[in-house]
């Protein structure tokens, strides 16, 4: 969010006061803000779509005295970043860069399998999700470690609201349809926010709500996981924890096969084991990184072997392999629910944002490099236009593929092409092997996903910060696990909405806060990082308390 589009320059009056050691009965009353009303979110809009503008204009005439030739490399640089950083390109890296897609793509298998299954839709989705919008990201992407594919949180929030419209059980063709023009929907809005510096809309989520929200959303889809674990098959399509708990409860009072709980708990037991000892011991890290898939294959074989499908351990059977075929007469306009479908698009298109750059910054602050927001959400979306014109549904950045892509020693999206490619081989070759895949074993690699995504240690740190700010993580955290999904989603907007000043912070140099506290803040900078102190309220007379929606400054 442009911090000049939003509020005018704040204005401080008598800011150098002397606070002396010893001195602590100082009237911090004399901090006086002369701040003007905050402007309303129209006017917001306005003022980011004129810039946008502006600074288009501005770009076409500096471009008026060169030639066509310099003309169309800047232009590509512009919009295919890979233009930019692939001139410097090596082998070395490659060599990274390849063993780290191999890595990601092993983990990425049996995840977009799982992830699929989440969201109500055939395996082969996942699969084609992880082909497409990993190519399509290489190209136009800015961030160098992130992962692009199907998340956990983004599959289950699309499933559970697109079911609210059509039964993907009765009606899977009608669903899969949906799913994709909400992809398509969920694009335009992403590439959108993007090309008019819409950024602050995304920051509507700020980092305290997005806590309580995954972790919510976590603990759903492990009970989510129950039915494939224990092999239930009559299961509630709810995703409140009353309901599931309820559901699981009367599902095991009724005859159940034990073989899926004791096969599912042994690989996800095994899978916990290798990540807890990857962590302890670098050397350990590969077969950490590659145990959901040798968990895969080692329980696809025992299956085989024992023909344990015969005695009552569910599997996954068919897996459609091949190329991703066009979903372009699949995206129905003419539907009755396309308005509704176009509100999913939009709250997905927010929540995936939300994550995707909260990733790619988190691994950008380690590499010491920026990430540009605005490119970054016009990727984003970019890809999802086209992946939902190729049978996949939203992809967004996923933190654990992320994590170990950047592990792994990844030093660019080379590593998104290599784990795409090999996907691809995959879906050529490999699918009918997946056969006998037990889908308690698909459960277990969800399952063993999740506990990254429960930042108990976070929570702790905001409550003691900031009370009001974790009453917004939860009031998501709750509201995901009583109510559903959206209305988690929903709570959290209207917490912050509630809770945060409309403003925002532009730059002060070398401005005195408090005793031994000093903001000093170049004027490249493109973000700003404050230290809420206690009893920093009285500070502000008369005004709403600080607060800081976001930290994110969108330029």
């Amino acid at each position: 969010m442009s911090s000049s589009s939003v509020v005018d320059t704040c204005k401080f009056e008598n800011l150098q006061v002397d606070i002396e050691k010893n001195d602590k009965d100082v009237v911090r009353s004399q901090w006086v803000l002369n701040a003007p009303d905050p402007p309303s979110p129209c006017r917001v809009v306005v003022d980011s779509m004129r810039k946008s503008f502006s600074n288009f204009r501005e770009k076409i005439s500096s471009f008026s005295d060169q030639s066509c030739g310099t003309l169309l490399l800047s232009g590509l640089q512009v919009v295919f970043p890979i233009f930019v950083w692939g001139r410097n390109y090596t082998v070395a890296k490659f060599r990274n860069d390849f063993l780290a897609g191999l890595t990601i793509a092993s983990l990425c298998i049996p995840q977009s399998i799982g992830y699929a299954t989440l969201a109500n839709l055939a395996p082969q989705y996942g699969l084609y999700t992880s082909v497409v919008p990993p190519l399509i990201y290489a190209v136009m992407g800015t961030s160098r470690e992130i992962a692009i594919g199907p998340v956990a949180v983004v599959s289950l929030l699309l499933s559970s609201m697109v079911q609210k419209l059509i039964d993907p059980f009765t009606d899977p063709i009608g669903y899969t349809k949906l799913i994709f023009l909400a992809t398509l929907f969920a694009g335009i809005f992403q590439t959108a926010f993007g090309l008019f510096r819409l950024g602050f809309l995304v920051d509507f989520l700020s980092h305290a709500s997005i806590v309580g929200f995954v972790a919510g959303a976590a603990i759903v889809i492990g009970l989510q996981q129950l039915k494939g674990l224990f092999g239930i098959t009559h299961f509630t399509t709810k995703t409140d924890i009353i309901s599931v708990i309820k559901a699981v409860w009367e599902a095991l009072h009724n005859p159940w096969n034990p073989r899926n709980f004791i096969l599912g708990g042994s690989f996800l037991a095994f899978i916990l084991t290798t990540r807890f000892l990857g962590k302890r011991k670098k050397n350990f890290f590969w077969f950490a990184s590659i145990s959901p898939l040798v968990s895969v294959i080692l329980s696809t074989l025992v299956v085989y072997l024992t023909r344990a499908d015969k005695y009552g351990v569910k599997i996954v059977k068919h897996v459609k392999g091949g190329l991703n075929p066009s979903s372009i007469h699949q995206l129905d306009f003419n539907n009755p629910h396309v308005a509704d479908v176009a509100k999913i698009g939009l709250i997905v298109a927010v929540v995936a944002l939300t994550e995707s750059i909260a990733v790619g910054r988190s691994f950008a602050s380690i590499k010491g490099y920026q990430l540009d927001g605005n490119k970054e959400m016009m990727s984003i979306g970019f890809t999802n236009i086209i992946g939902s014109l190729t049978s996949c549904y939203v992809a967004t950045g996923s933190f654990s593929r992320t994590a170990v892509n950047y592990a792994a020693g990844c030093e660019s999206l080379v590593s998104n092409i290599v784990m795409a490619v090999t996907v691809l081989i995959s879906l050529q070759f490999l699918t009918k092997l997946l056969y006998y895949t037990p889908i308690a074993i698909i459960a277990s690699v969800i399952l063993s996903a999740l506990p990254g995504l429960i930042d108990i240690n976070e929570a702790y740190k905001i409550w003691k910060v900031d009370k009001l700010d974790f009453l917004a993580c939860a009031g998501a955290f709750f509201g995901v696990l009583f109510a559903s999904v959206e209305i988690g989603l929903l709570v959290a907007i209207l917490e912050e909405s509630t809770l945060a000043s409309f403003a925002s912070l532009t730059c002060i140099s070398n401005v005195r806060f408090t005793r031994n506290n000093r903001l000093k803040i170049n004027d490249t900078f493109k973000f700003l990082v404050v230290k809420v102190l206690p009893n920093l309220d009285s500070l502000w007379n008369n005004y709403e308390r600080p607060y800081c929606l976001s930290a994110s400054v969108y330029s």
